[in-house]
């Protein structure tokens, strides 16, 4: 019985690492896939959170306790169902073949990724800014960013999209790069889950100041280590393509806590200081101006050519922390091995 123990974990744990080698490498050459007869699990999650939401808004009170109450209802089902379902399915076809265990935890590992796309979505505005027009710019950038971008310059346009690009580098690689590292495909789908309600509802508005507090709360958990370990990477591969690694740690260390979120400064205050720019600063959100302080020194102009140069790093920080990732994940799980 031990050796039957010890071979099935065996099989699953190098299964897992496959997958998420593969699912990063699918992701790094063909971006998001687009299956019409196997929908997008982001998509299936968002639908999942409308639907509980109006649910869960006709059987609960509309008081501050009672939304707070239906919020933490709703998180609580769509992260630990995601879990569940997402567990369940992957054991039942490791169940049916090896083969299509690996298969499914690798297709899944490919979508909680975004290199490809935020690589793609971040030279569109690049593009866009070398036209000289900016209203293509505005659109293009539109696509990647939560403020309002109608009146934007073009300086403005090339920082959104730089601070998005390190921004989602930290959500959107890292993070689900971590999870599945931890616990393969299922806690990379229950990141996304997270992160998915996040998005929704965790704004701090009329409607969702009570209800989504639950979710942005749960968010914020989720990103705590992954933005920092995240930083971190970003500010080793700014050193390792070329860019000013000590500047990155400089400005890291004394901006990364300027933000409102305890996570969303991390890889924007290392990014500012790799490239030598200011980002940040008064945004306007819904026809509100948040008063954002400053990121970064403002020792030169922000050009468009540091939307390529912020890509860059963000591709190279996220080769380093799966070979990283990977290379740990082995060790100790050998040693786990070892002593059993």
């Amino acid at each position: 019985m031990p050796e039957q123990l010890f071979e099935v974990m065996s099989n699953f744990f190098f299964s897992t690492c496959l997958a998420v080698l593969l699912g990063f490498i699918i992701d790094l050459l063909l971006g998001d896939p687009v299956i019409r007869f196997f929908p997008h699990p982001v998509i299936v999650m968002g639908r999942a959170v409308s639907r509980l939401e109006k649910i869960l808004r006709q059987k609960f009170k509309r008081t501050q306790r009672g939304e707070l109450a239906a919020g933490r209802v709703l998180a609580a089902i769509i992260s630990t169902g995601t879990l569940i379902i997402t567990s369940s399915l992957c054991l039942a076809a490791y169940l049916i073949h090896p083969i299509a265990g690996l298969l499914l935890q690798t297709l899944w590992c490919w979508q909680c990724l975004a290199v490809k796309d935020l690589s793609k979505e971040s030279k569109n505005v690049y593009n866009a800014l070398q036209t000289g027009d900016v209203i293509p710019a505005r659109n293009a950038v539109a696509r990647i960013v939560g403020r309002d971008t109608q009146h934007l310059t073009a300086d403005g346009i090339a920082k959104a999209a730089i601070e998005t690009v390190a921004e989602n580098f930290s959500d959107g690689v890292f993070a689900p790069l971590f999870y599945m590292l931890l616990g393969g495909a299922p806690l990379a789908m229950t990141y996304k889950s997270i992160n998915t309600m996040d998005s929704m509802i965790g704004y701090k508005n009329e409607r969702y100041l009570s209800f989504g507090r639950c979710a942005a709360k749960l968010d914020d958990a989720a990103n705590y280590i992954p933005s920092r370990l995240a930083a971190l990477f970003w500010i080793t591969a700014s050193g390792l393509t070329g860019y000013d690694m000590r500047g990155a740690w400089r400005i890291w260390q004394r901006d990364r806590s300027k933000h409102a979120s305890p996570n969303s400064a991390q890889c924007e205050s290392a990014c500012a200081g790799a490239l030598g720019i200011r980002l940040s600063g008064p945004a306007s959100y819904f026809g509100v101006l948040n008063d954002k302080p400053y990121i970064g020194d403002d020792t030169r102009p922000v050009e468009p050519e540091d939307i390529l140069h912020a890509g860059r790093i963000m591709k190279a920080a996220g080769v380093l922390a799966l070979v990283a990732g990977q290379v740990l994940r082995l060790a100790v799980v050998s040693i786990i091995f070892f002593c059993l």
